[in-house]
Order: C-alpha cells, then structure tokens, then sequence
C-alpha cells in the first residue's frame, strides 16, 4: 500500500473526537510535513543550482501534475512574476484536465497520459528548459508521463512525491522525497502531503531565483511595482540599497521606469543608460554590478 494512503490508527475514531482534540491532531500532521522537508535540504539544493544553470537568460520553467498536487505547483508558478519579476512566457503549466482543472475537480485526468505527452509536444519543451513534476502518490500517469516526455527531449526533470522508491522519482532525472507518511484522515493528500509539497515547492523556486540573481541583500529586487504598497515597497528597497533619502529614491525610481534594479544604481549617481549598460555587463545580477560600480569608483 502507498504510505500516503495507509490508515494510521492512531486516528481511526476522530470523527469522534471532541473538535478542538481533533484540530491539535492535525496541527500535529502539518508540523510533521515540515519536518518530511527537512531531510531533502541537500536535494532542493542541488536541484535549484542545476535549474539556474539549465534556465540560462532564455530557458522556461514548467510545472506539472494533476489534482491537489497540481494546484499547489501552479500556485508556486504563478507567484514567481509578481515576486521575482519571473517572465510568464518563461513559466509553463501542465495540469491535468488543463487550467479549469484549478477550480474544479478533473479526478480521471490525472490518468491520461497521452494527454500529457501531447502537452509536452506542444509547448516544445525542449533542453533549455526545467520541469518540475509533483504527485503525491508519485504513481499519477499523467505526471509521469510529462517528465519522461520532458526528459527525451532534453529538459533537466525534477520530481517532487511522498512515496519513496515510485515511479515518478524513477523518472526524473533529479528527485525529491517528501514521506509525509499515512494522513490524519487516510488517503487526504491535500493535508500533510501537500503542506510538504508547497514548502519544497517554495524552496525550490525560490533558491533558483536567488542563483539567477533575482534577490540582493534580501531583497526581491526584480519585483514588478503593480500598486501603490508595492511602489512604497520599492522606494524603500531602492534608498536602502543604495543608501539616500526616501525622496531620492522615489526620483531615481521614476527615472528607472519603475525597475528596482536600475533604480538603485542611478540612485547612486548613473544616469539610467549606464545604469542599464552596467546591469548588462554584470549579467542582470545586482550584486555584481555594484560590485562593477565600487571598483570603477575605485573602493
């Protein structure tokens, strides 16, 4: 039997249980999901730096999977433009019973493996590219069907499941474990399977964010500046970045069109083309062009 299916007895009569005792219990499995994570550190880790490398200036990443799992991995997709300026051309979504499958259940889906073949045809997912595969069970057809497609035509493969020694980690060609175990409520993977899920999930992308230079000193210096919050967000972030009053940045900010990045080196005194041709040299990577900018200023 699939671990994340089996029965634990510990919980057998908790419908029966009094509701305060029953959350505590499932408090307890979602404290447990993290701890699953802990283990793969090492994984994710790897599995980031290869991304990075593979994704390059140009290369996609592409989420796949069905049901609950699915879900939780375009969620993770779809955050990563806001927060890290990551392109949408660059992000592609494979979800069992196509985008719809969002908002309601497309359960038999999840065995259509052609399906998810002809996807990865379509969308010519091909060797600059990285695909992120998740199923809880790690058996879903569909999920392993787009990373074996994915990985004959060339994408780096990662494969994200609660069961050890599946097929879906077989065919990646880098995996990670999460063994979350049975569930509270037996077979319920959008409770301990899927916190571990979205956890690995946001670690992942967002460590190849960080080795894509899209985060300095902390900061989501690729940002896209969508409301006023986020326009105060950036003010901030550029005067302290480049260390001069609110005002300055906000100026510098406006100069920049709104590109933090750009905006932190004409705050220190470029004018926006330098800024951009000093960004450019440095490879997009905030960090090395100030690095560029101290030296040539001889510091």
């Amino acid at each position: 039997m699939r671990k994340t299916e089996g029965i634990d007895p510990r919980f057998v009569e908790l419908d029966s249980w009094p509701t305060a005792t029953a959350v505590e219990a499932m408090l307890e499995g979602q404290l447990s999901a993290a701890a699953a994570v802990q283990g793969q550190v090492g994984a994710i880790a790897a599995a980031a730096d290869r991304a990075a490398e593979r994704l390059g200036s140009d290369g996609r990443l592409v989420f796949a999977g069905a049901g609950t799992s699915g879900r939780i991995a375009v969620q993770d997709g779809v955050e990563l433009g806001p927060t890290f300026g990551w392109p949408a051309a660059r992000t592609v979504f494979l979800l069992a019973g196509g985008m719809d499958a969002l908002a309601q259940s497309a359960e038999g889906a999840e065995d259509d493996g052609p399906r998810a073949r002809a996807d990865v045809a379509a969308h010519r997912i091909g060797a600059n590219d990285v695909m992120v595969g998740v199923a809880a069970s790690g058996r879903t057809p569909f999920t392993i069907a787009a990373i074996e497609a994915a990985r004959t035509a060339g994408a780096l493969t990662i494969a994200i499941a609660n069961n050890p020694a599946t097929p879906l980690l077989a065919a990646a060609e880098l995996a990670i474990t999460l063994d979350t175990g049975a569930e509270t409520i037996a077979g319920s993977t959008r409770m301990k399977a899927g916190t571990a899920q979205k956890i690995a999930l946001n670690l992942l992308s967002t460590a190849i964010m960080l080795r894509l230079g899209r985060v300095y000193r902390g900061r989501m210096v690729d940002m896209v500046i969508s409301n006023a919050k986020l326009r105060d967000r950036a003010e901030r972030m550029v005067g302290d970045l480049a260390d001069v009053p609110v005002d300055r940045a906000a100026a510098a900010l406006d100069r920049a069109d709104n590109d933090i990045k750009l905006g932190v080196l004409v705050a220190r005194g470029l004018d926006t083309d330098a800024a951009r041709a000093l960004l450019a040299r440095a490879g997009g990577r905030l960090r090395d062009a100030m690095a560029l900018l101290d030296m040539e200023a001889g510091r």
